[in-house]
């Protein structure tokens, strides 16, 4: 595991741009299981 975690580390020292991808996608993903959640509590017909 430890060096799955460097080579990680490593891949987005040398890829700084992947940071901002991957934040994006985390965020994104949040926020659908949000929408996901809200939208099958609804109650109505």
């Amino acid at each position: 595991m430890e060096s799955n975690s460097s080579s990680m580390a490593a891949y987005l020292a040398e890829h700084p741009k992947m940071v901002g991808v991957l934040f994006t996608m985390l965020l994104l993903l949040s926020q659908s299981g949000t929408v996901a959640g809200a939208q099958g509590s609804t109650v109505g017909p």
